[in-house]
C-alpha cells in the first residue's frame, strides 16, 4: 500500500490535472454543475454494480471517477470564489468530528445502535427541524424507504422485536389481498405501496439491505434468462413460440450453475 506521503501526491496530481483541463479543454471548461449532476448519478450506480460483483479492480476505477467529480465540483466552485477543495475537506472533517463525541469528546456509547441514535440527536441539535431532512427527494423509492425507516428508528420511533415486522408484513399482505377482490385499483396501489414499505422494514431487521437483495435477484434472473435465451437460439426455437414446459427445462438447467 501507498505512504501517506504518496496518497498526498496523488491527490495533488489529480488537482494539477483538473486545473489544466479546466483551463485547456473545451469540454471540461464548458461543464457546470448542472451538466455534471446526471453524469455523478451515472457513475455512483456504476460504483454500486462494481461493489456488487465484488469486482475490486472495477471499483477502484469507479471510485477514481468520482473522486474526480469531486475534484471537478469543487473546482467550479473555486472559480465563483465560493468554495474550493480544502472547504469541502474540511467541512467533511469538522461534521465527522461533531458527530462523533464518543471518539472526540467524553460521551460513551456501547454499541452501533448507540452511535446511530447519537447521530440523529446531534442533526436535530445542529438545527434540523425534521430527522428526515436528511432523505433526498430524488432517491429510487426503495432507497428512500429504507433510509426513511433507518431514520426515524435512529430517534426510537421502531418495533421491538422482528416478529412484530414480519406480523404487520402480514396483515398488510391480507388487505392488499382484500383490495385485489373488491377490484379498487387506487387502494391496490395503496396496499401494495404498504407491502413494500413493510417489506423493507423487515429487511432491516433481518440485516439485510434490500436494495442489494433485489438487485441481487434481479442479476440471478437475468443470467438465467440469458441462458434460455441462448440454449433456444442453439435448438433454432423462439421463445415466443415455446411452451411454458420447454422454456421450464432450460430454466431448472440454469438454476443449477
Amino acid at each position: 500500500m501507498n505512504s501517506r506521503e504518496d496518497k498526498l501526491k496523488a491527490f495533488d496530481r489529480l488537482l494539477t490535472i483538473m486545473d489544466e483541463l479546466r483551463e485547456k479543454c473545451p469540454w471540461d471548461r464548458k461543464q457546470t454543475m448542472q451538466s455534471l449532476r446526471h453524469l455523478t448519478i451515472e457513475e455512483t450506480y456504476e460504483l454500486g454494480d462494481a461493489i456488487l460483483d465484488n469486482d475490486l479492480q472495477e471499483v477502484k476505477k469507479e471510485l477514481g471517477d468520482l473522486l474526480l467529480h469531486i475534484v471537478f465540483y469543487s473546482r467550479i466552485g473555486s472559480e465563483t470564489k465560493d468554495f474550493d477543495i480544502a472547504d469541502v475537506a474540511n467541512e467533511i472533517c469538522e461534521k465527522l468530528i461533531s458527530r462523533h463525541p464518543h471518539i472526540y469528546g467524553d460521551v460513551s456509547v456501547e454499541n452501533e445502535e448507540d452511535v446511530k441514535k447519537n447521530w440523529e440527536q446531534l442533526k436535530l441539535k445542529e438545527g434540523k427541524k425534521s430527522v428526515l431532512e436528511g432523505v433526498p427527494n430524488s432517491l429510487p423509492a426503495l432507497v428512500k424507504a429504507s433510509r426513511i425507516q433507518d431514520k426515524v428508528a435512529g430517534v426510537g420511533f421502531d418495533w421491538e422485536e422482528p416478529q412484530q415486522v414480519f406480523e404487520k408484513l402480514n396483515e398488510e399482505l391480507e388487505e392488499l389481498q382484500h383490495e385485489v377482490e373488491e377490484e379498487n385499483r387506487e387502494k391496490i396501489e395503496a396496499e401494495f405501496g404498504d407491502v413494500l414499505f413493510s417489506m423493507i422494514n423487515y429487511a432491516r431487521f433481518l440485516k439485510i439491505n434490500p436494495e442489494d437483495a433485489l438487485e441481487r435477484t434481479n442479476k440471478k434472473f437475468i443470467k438465467r434468462f440469458q441462458y434460455l435465451e441462448q440454449k433456444a437460439k442453439e435448438q433454432n426455437k423462439n421463445l415466443k413460440d415455446m411452451t411454458l414446459a420447454e422454456m421450464d427445462v432450460f430454466w431448472e438447467e440454469a438454476k443449477q450453475l
